[in-house]
């Protein structure tokens, strides 16, 4: 996820105004939520599921518990054409 400059200096100003941390943990506090969103579909369901089984969960529940979650987290949408911008918009 590639967020403009000005958005990111205008949040990390908001998180030292509103909150009580400092320049350096604001910005890996920002960093840390830009690398969480721009996670693709496939490292979020790998990943997911190394966490998954390392908790001795077995692989059928592991499945359904990624399935459910990727119905809810938002994770990077893949490169799109210009045509497949217009098939978006228009159909």
């Amino acid at each position: 996820m590639q967020a403009d400059h000005q958005d990111v200096e205008g949040l990390l100003e908001h998180l030292q105004r509103t909150t009580a941390i400092g320049p350096g943990e604001a910005r890996r506090v920002v960093d840390d939520v830009l690398a969480w969103c721009a996670e693709d579909t496939e490292a979020f369901v790998r990943r997911r599921h190394r966490e998954v089984r390392a908790q001795g969960v077995k692989n059928p529940e592991a499945f359904e518990r990624i399935a459910l979650e990727l119905t809810t987290r938002r994770v990077a949408a893949p490169p799109l054409s210009l045509r497949q911008i217009r098939r978006v918009i228009y159909g």
